[in-house]
């Protein structure tokens, strides 16, 4: 069963140097029947304006990953890290028994744009931590790109919970199938373009859950698609 959560559907926040969509209850927003799937808690689609960003803040026990479409995010957390986040790199931070941090947006003349992505880890507690790596488009261009997993394999970031998180960048045409295995779901989000999954189509900033299928057949509709897939336990 694909279950899509339409892009128009989301929640959504603009305070002027934010503009933010929720796939998910996040803030102001809550819906009793959208409040995550699986371990998947967040996934925020934000723009911030040029030389505007969040101003430090606290988190605790919780997965954090920075995913950035356009632009470029500045990172700083009371751990010791400062980074940039750019197109390609994937950050992930987590909050574990607690962590500050401020995402400013690194350019003072253009947006960015990028996901922000929050899974609940296995177990609370653990020591704060910050891992960022770079994902270049040849290694997306036509298949799932193993980007984050448990155990860090085929030099994906690694994260606190039992959870594989591909990407791929589709050009028009191009199609790529994935297989669940049994007891595990999916959601797939779709970061730009527009992809066949199955046999819906899903648009720039749709989701879908995925449960109780076996096979997902992603093909793109548009060029310069990419999509997000978590593949983690039901």
């Amino acid at each position: 069963m694909i279950t899509i959560r339409p892009a128009q559907a989301r929640g959504t926040a603009n305070f002027g140097w934010l503009d933010s969509r929720h796939t998910f209850s996040f803030g102001e927003y809550y819906d009793p029947n959208q409040i995550g799937f699986a371990d998947l808690r967040v996934i925020n689609e934000d723009k911030v304006a040029p030389g505007q960003g969040f101003n430090t803040h606290g988190h605790k026990d919780m997965e954090i990953i920075s995913y950035v479409l356009e632009g470029a995010l500045e990172h700083k957390d009371s751990i010791g890290t400062g980074s940039v986040i750019r197109p390609g790199d994937v950050q992930r931070m987590s909050a574990g028994t607690g962590i500050r941090h401020s995402e400013f947006n690194a350019s003072k003349t253009e947006p960015v744009h990028f996901l922000q992505i929050w899974i609940l880890p296995e177990q609370n507690g653990i020591a704060p931590g910050y891992e960022q790596k770079t994902f270049t488009a040849a290694e997306k261009r036509g298949q799932l790109r193993l980007v984050g997993s448990r155990d860090g394999r085929d030099g994906s970031i690694t994260i606190h919970q039992n959870v594989d998180f591909y990407a791929a960048a589709l050009q028009q045409g191009e199609s790529v199938s994935y297989t669940l295995a049994p007891g595990r779901v999916a959601w797939l989000q779709v970061a730009r373009g527009s992809v066949q999954v199955n046999d819906q189509t899903l648009t720039a900033g749709d989701g879908a859950a995925v449960d109780q299928e076996s096979l997902i057949k992603l093909q793109a509709t548009a060029a310069g698609s990419e999509v997000l897939l978590f593949d983690m336990v039901a």
